[in-house]
Parts: C-alpha cells; structure tokens; sequence
C-alpha cells in the first residue's frame, strides 16, 4: 500500500472535491417533496393493509367466537 504525506493527501482530497457536482437548490427542494410525498403514500397504503388485515381477523375470530 503506497503512502503519503499529509500535503499530498489534502491535494488529492481538494481535487477530488472540486470534481463533485453540488444540486441546485430547485433539485434539492424537489428531490425532498418527492421524498415526503412517496413517504406519505407509503404510509397510507400500510395504514389501509393494516385497516384490512384487522378488520379480516376480527371477521375470522367473531365466527369461531
């Protein structure tokens, strides 16, 4: 494993760096909407087969109960 010195290492990482592509703000707010919008439509389809899974059991345990 090739070593080196701490100048060349902060070189290396600033060049690195400077080679990343940063968002725009407008993709940022739009990626995050997206993100809260899927999270909202994850949570009501989990809701609904929750509501249906109960409702399935109740209707099960209400024949032999």
């Amino acid at each position: 494993m090739a070593t080196t010195n701490p100048l060349q290492f902060i070189q290396q990482v600033r060049a690195e760096v400077s080679k990343v592509v940063w968002p725009t703000r407008r993709e940022v707010m739009l990626t995050t909407v997206m993100v809260f919008i899927m999270a909202a439509l994850t949570a009501v389809f989990f809701a609904l087969v929750d509501i249906i899974i109960r409702s399935g059991l109740q209707s099960v345990l209400s024949m032999f109960g």
